[in-house]
């Protein structure tokens, strides 16, 4: 489900399937009939089972500081269709995208609705023309539909189990997936990886000859204020919180290192800096903050961000997810640090109901609300600090007061 994205496929009579069909033909024979506008680009890949948001942010803002211009592929949305694919930090332009989706109307019914919004994001830099894009994956590597580029350098953020009916439910078969990015004599950034995961990474990039950097053995981030790597930069502070946003920097300065950016210390510190991401332990009003954490890595990476911010204090979560996640591992991450939980039925098609994530909670202190009229209204009225989180999907439907 892409918000808004029907009305635009309406207006001009484009035809595409809302499943997920992982798979490159269909999409590699879409950009043959429009031109391949995706060779046109230079490209940095980023994929991940967690981080891939955030590296790319901070990548963004770096770039910024040193007086590029950028496009950015991603998803979900926050919104709707058009911060998905961003200019210089600003959403499409509905004016802009209309454009594109004018050049798309010869692949109506020969697309999924993402790999139609991948071909869109591809025509819309290609006429944009920044001098960096930073495209990061729907789902997996080996398959999605962004897999069809030869970039300047690939990023892994992370290897853990999710979208598990896709990717695996091994380790190994989701490394495999994200490993698939790799690309014959294109290094590859990696954030710490398992045993097994890294097995599988690093014998891709030795078959296809692809220089291999991985956090905490190749680079690093000592403090929050030294980043050692192909290049050392002193840093001057860093507005994302948590230690895996530390580490989340790191990836991202070396990737545009790797990718062949003459970067100035005190432009990447600034950078640094600035970045700033919705939905990353974001606080909206007062002791209420979002962040969007879906599986158990996340939700782990996300208590002990609490313990750091707020230590020897307990939050309130309120938490809404899709069914296909791992809901009760992600529950127990988060119930050491958990003075209630309030679970949502939220709108979506693929949304657990508040009533199947509270049985799967082993906490005493649980309640489930469901939305009224397709929006949630946030009440801050105890001590305790508030957490939204779960789907990005349930975070972009909140209101609050």
């Amino acid at each position: 489900m892409i918000p808004k994205m029907k009305e635009y496929k309406e207006r001009w009579g484009i035809n595409s399937d809302d499943e997920i069909k992982p798979g490159l033909v269909a999409i590699e024979r879409a950009l043959d009939v429009i031109g391949n506008p995706e060779k046109t680009l230079k490209v940095i890949h980023v994929t991940g089972t967690n981080g891939k948001g955030s590296t790319i942010a901070f990548m963004e803002s770096i770039l910024k500081e040193h007086g590029y211009s950028t496009g950015v592929f991603s998803s979900p949305a926050i919104i709707d269709i058009h911060d998905q694919i961003r200019f210089n930090g600003s959403p499409i332009t509905k004016e802009e995208l209309n454009r594109t989706f004018e050049e798309m109307t010869e692949l109506s019914g020969m697309l999924t609705d993402f790999e139609l919004l991948t071909v869109a994001a591809f025509i819309s830099f290609n006429r944009l023309q920044p001098d960096y894009v930073l495209l990061e994956t729907g789902m997996g590597g080996l398959l999605d539909s962004t897999n069809v580029i030869t970039p300047l350098v690939s990023v892994i953020t992370s290897i853990a189990l999710d979208h598990t009916a896709f990717l695996g439910t091994a380790l190994n078969e989701v490394a495999a997936h994200k490993a698939g990015i790799i690309k014959t004599g294109i290094p590859v950034v990696t954030g710490p990886l398992s045993d097994k995961a890294l097995q599988v990474v690093s014998q891709a990039a030795k078959k296809k000859g692809a220089l291999l950097q991985m956090y905490g053995a190749d680079f690093s981030m000592e403090n929050d204020e030294l980043f050692k790597g192909k290049r050392n930069y002193k840093l001057c502070g860093r507005a994302m919180k948590g230690e895996h946003q530390s580490m989340n920097a790191a990836i991202a300065i070396e990737a545009l290192l790797l990718a062949g950016l003459p970067l100035l210390e005190d432009k990447v510190s600034k950078g640094v800096a600035k970045t700033a991401l919705p939905h990353r332990f974001q606080e909206i009003a007062p002791g209420i903050f979002l962040d969007g954490a879906h599986n158990p890595a996340a939700a782990k990476a996300l208590a002990n961000t609490i313990k750091t911010e707020f230590p020897g204090e307990k939050v309130d979560f309120v938490i809404g997810m899709l069914k296909g996640k791992d809901i009760k591992g992600t529950l127990d991450e988060l119930i050491p640090v958990a003075e209630s939980f309030t679970f949502i039925t939220f709108p979506h098609k693929e949304a657990a109901t508040g009533e199947e994530l509270m049985a799967k909670c082993n906490h005493n202190r649980k309640l489930v609300l469901s939305a009224r009229s397709g929006i949630i209204e946030l009440v801050n009225g105890n001590d305790f600090k508030k957490i939204v989180t779960g789907s990005l999907y349930l975070l972009a439907s909140l209101k609050y007061r």
